[in-house]
């Protein structure tokens, strides 16, 4: 089977899942090889295959990643997700404006209710400061790991995590792109931003 090539290397977050993904959307089944020079796009560019339920196979020749991806019938994915479902979109370590205080006593609370909760959301985003939530010594660090135990998926901004220098810090979900976080916003039936 013939491979269409999706030559993502250079490329900035969320490029290379972008291109990958109009590729995909144009085959009803084939295989297609995208090329990548760093770890975080190949984790987003699998997580997208995985999304929409292809088949993916990596080769790492030097620095660069080679993932072919397979699909095998049109359809299935990220349109299946669950209805009646979720998103959290936490943008700040601190819940509210006002004490920073308060605000971390607040977002600790949340959290905690959030665990007690029956109703759990599908997925919780973080982004800017929010991603201090997902790494060490976040107060709501357990918290978070209780509720990815019961499935909840939990994604970091990778370029947020970059800018504060704490990639290597994280202790709780993956790292995702910009692209994934909308693509799980816009795919939501409810978005909750704190």
């Amino acid at each position: 089977m013939e491979s269409k090539i999706v030559d993502a290397r250079g490329m900035a977050c969320p490029m290379p899942v972008i291109n990958t993904k109009k590729i995909l959307e144009l085959l009803e089944e084939g295989a297609v090889t995208t090329i990548v020079d760093n770890d975080a796009a190949k984790e987003n560019v699998i997580a997208l295959a995985n999304s929409m339920r292809c088949e993916v196979d990596v080769e790492q020749r030097g620095s660069e990643y080679f993932i072919q991806i397979t699909k095998r019938d049109k359809g299935l994915g990220l349109e299946e997700q669950k209805s009646g479902k979720s998103v959290i979109f936490i943008s700040s370590s601190e819940m509210g404006q006002g004490s920073s205080e308060l605000g971390a006593i607040l977002m600790k609370s949340f959290m905690f209710t959030l665990v007690e909760s029956e109703d759990l959301p599908l997925t919780i985003l973080f982004v800017n400061s929010g991603v201090y939530l997902t790494c060490e010594e976040s107060p709501v660090l357990e918290h978070l790991l209780n509720l990815q135990e019961r499935g909840v998926e939990i994604l970091s901004c990778g370029t947020c995590l970059d800018y504060f220098k704490i990639k290597e810090k994280l202790c709780v979900g993956q790292v995702s792109n910009m692209y994934t976080i909308y693509e799980k916003m816009a795919g939501a039936d409810k978005v909750i931003s704190l």
